[in-house]
């Protein structure tokens, strides 16, 4: 380090060098959330074609040699001379920043790219990318090496390995085959460079499905076809939805309807001063005037949990933006707005009377926001959020004048659907009010006050959260026995009579006046729902301790329904398991003056494979072998030692990698909806043994 500081130090970083010096700047990180990046970037380009009519499919292979190819059916990428440069159009797309054709030229009405650097940032961090145009009749190919262009010499298969001589003194795009007449098209296989992403950045194939899935809801009639071709077996996915944003938000929504999927459409236009570059290559500000058109999607359903998607152009803005700030801001003002208008009906209002807050409006709410404009801003080249501030006021105009329709439309469905989300937003309201005035009175009570713990439950002693256990434990027979298995210092049991609720099916009243339910949530102590606070819970873990049979497996699956909607934060957190009872007792008979032992086991593969290992040795064992048909058959020390004992017991956490997939898991299998679980039932069972059932 120098205290010298002059011109000389400074450094200028030419054409792809910067985007290999700073990559972060261009695709967020180096790890795989940027890998992925990448690929969206070449993605939606392939998109943008599909949105401007030309093309209806898109194909992403993830090769077994580490490398992607995106293959779309659009106009392909132009190969003729770009005159200021004097480079094909293919070679300015790959290797110069800021160039493209979604500057305003008239080649894309609404796009996703915006900047011109998606393709050349992806093209300046692979090792190798190839480019193939089918266009004019003819086929033109292209190879760069880490931005530079130039020709392989591949001796077999593609490979970023091959020897690589760049072009010294002018490029060559090369037709290599004619393509049959009309077809046109764009293929695209990049190897992603080691030296700039990290050594476990992987494609995620879960990722890109879903957001293939997520894109051919947004343009209707637009296939995408996943393909994974680096496991043992070849894996394929393909999505087309011709339903659109509908569709979308039926498919995310994961509770029973309060009302159908409305869409609220309309457009509005704004101007805005921009730079437009002139035929001499001045750029001069002109005010151009912008049409906006806003399409969202809103169904609120009897849960809490709130789903909002927002797209620009298709383009995702999970940290939302002006049109989604707009959208909020207007759903609370007309049904606040509502509310008012029906404050005798719904029984509020008043002098002081507590106003609706966002959170009760978008409780149970499943929304799907998109808009399409020309040159939205973005913040960022990763376009997270939207920036264009006109857009607010349209999406606002447009909520105020759909959604004050559907109040006043005179069809008896719509009535009905508008009075049942009018009692709901007011029973979110009248809730978070009660929860906050329940805290209060719990933070003025005193120390001397008694409990209002439920009767039944066995406590522990310990007060330390971490290390307290609370057993959910199935009957009164098995109570008795875990009574004595427990260690009362800091196991806590709470026993429940057969099967509570299906909370799936039910209402929240429904669910707080089951006594089971209510016990549950008194005796864990943390609320419920939105109120829900993990750091007040009074155990660490929540074990479900059930029989080893179909009826406790039932019991087991109710039980996590209730947590899965009512206690989330408690699985997200692994605070809940299930307790592994054993099924057989086998007592092994040992020769002369030796104790017996005994072996538990807790499968039928894994008695049958015990037994017979005994055989091979030449070992006896009492019969008959003990078959456990419920917990209450275990002496207790049986069950400290096999299931209570923290020494040699066995949990199963239950896990929640992957919320959107357990949610539509748990609705098949508890909800209402009859005909999908009875589909299910029959397609999976042959995946069933009949010797597994225990009958």
């Amino acid at each position: 380090m120098t205290s010298e500081y002059s011109a000389h130090h400074l450094q200028v970083l030419e054409g792809l060098e910067a985007v290999r010096k700073r990559p972060g700047m261009y695709i967020g990180s180096t790890d795989s959330r940027g890998l992925m990046h990448c690929v969206w970037e070449i993605i939606d380009n392939a998109v943008d074609e599909a949105l401007a009519g030309n093309g209806s499919r898109i194909d992403v292979v993830l090769h077994e040699d580490g490398s992607v190819e995106i293959r779309d059916t659009g106009r392909g990428i132009p190969v003729d001379i770009e005159p200021r440069t004097g480079l094909s159009g293919v070679e300015v797309v790959f290797t110069k920043l800021h160039a493209g054709g979604k500057f305003g030229g008239g080649s894309y009405a609404a796009s996703g790219g915006l900047h011109g650097v998606g393709a050349s940032v992806v093209n300046a961090l692979s090792e190798r990318l190839d480019v193939e145009v089918d266009r004019g009749g003819k086929t033109w190919a292209m190879s760069f090496h880490r931005g530079e262009p130039g020709v392989f010499a591949d001796s077999g298969a593609p490979s970023p390995d091959a020897p690589f001589r760049p072009f010294k003194d002018r490029s060559e795009l090369r037709v290599i085959g004619k393509a049959p007449r009309g077809v046109t098209g764009t293929r695209i296989r990049y190897w992603a460079d080691r030296q700039i992403f990290t050594k476990d950045a992987v494609f995620q194939r879960e990722e890109l499905a879903t957001r293939a899935r997520q894109t051919a809801f947004l343009v209707p009639g637009l296939e995408i076809t996943v393909r994974d071709e680096r496991g043992t077996e070849v894996d394929e996915t393909s999505f087309r939805f011709d339903g659109g944003i509908s569709e979308f938000a039926e498919f995310l929504a994961t509770d029973s309807a309060v009302t159908d999927t409305w869409r609220l459409t309309g457009s509005g236009t704004f101007t805005e001063t921009v730079p437009v570059l002139q035929a001499n290559g001045a750029m001069v500000p002109t005010e151009l005037e912008r049409e906006c058109q806003v399409d969202i999607a809103v169904r609120w359903g009897t849960g809490y949990d709130t789903v909002t998607r927002s797209f620009v152009n298709i383009i995702s803005t999970p940290k939302g933006g002006t049109h989604q700030q707009g959208f909020e801001q207007e759903l609370l003002k007309v049904l606040r707005g509502q509310v008012e208008q029906n404050a005798r009906r719904l029984k509020v209002g008043g002098a002081g009377a507590p106003k609706l807050e966002k959170d009760d409006v978008m409780a149970g709410l499943t929304a799907v926001l998109t808009v399409r404009l020309p040159e939205p801003q973005f913040e960022g080249q990763t376009k997270e959020v939207l920036g264009t501030p006109a857009v607010r006021q349209i999406v606002t105009q447009v909520v105020r004048k759909e959604l004050t329709a559907r109040f006043a439309s005179p069809k008896r469905d719509d009535k009905a659907q508008t009075a049942l989300l009018l009692d709901k937003v007011v029973a979110e309201m009248k809730a978070r009010i009660s929860a906050r005035a329940h805290k209060e009175t719990q933070r003025r009570k005193n120390a001397l006050e008694s409990s209002s713990l439920p009767a039944k439950l066995v406590d522990c002693r310990s007060s330390e959260v971490e290390q307290s256990e609370l057993f959910i434990v199935e009957g009164n027979s098995a109570l008795g026995t875990a009574k004595d298995a427990r260690n009362s210092e800091y196991q806590a049991l709470l026993p429940i009579r057969g099967k509570i609720l299906n909370v799936q099916k039910s209402s929240v009243s429904d669910m707080l006046s089951n006594a089971e339910c209510a016990s549950i949530i008194q005796v864990i102590g943390a609320g419920s729902g939105r109120t829900f606070d993990l750091s007040a819970a009074r155990y660490g873990k929540v074990i479900i301790m059930s029989d080893a049979d179909v009826d406790g497996a039932h019991i087991r699956t109710l039980l996590l329904t209730l947590f899965f909607r009512y206690m989330r934060p408690l699985i997200e957190a692994g605070r809940v398991f299930a307790a592994v009872p054993p099924l057989h007792r086998v007592i092994v008979v040992n020769p002369g003056s030796k104790p017996n032992e005994t072996v538990y086991t807790y499968s039928e593969q894994e008695l049958h494979a015990l037994l017979t290992k005994l055989t091979k040795a030449g070992k006896r064992w009492q019969e008959p072998v003990q078959r456990y048909k419920g917990l209450g058959e275990m002496d207790a020390d049986q069950l400290a030692e096999t299931t209570m004992d923290r020494a040699g017991r066995l949990l199963r956490r239950v896990r929640l990698e992957d919320a959107e997939a357990a949610g539509s898991v748990f609705e098949l299998l508890m909800g209402n909806e009859v005909a999908p679980r009875r589909d299910f039932i029959v397609d999976s069972s042959d995946r069933l043994s009949r010797e597994s059932i225990d009958a």
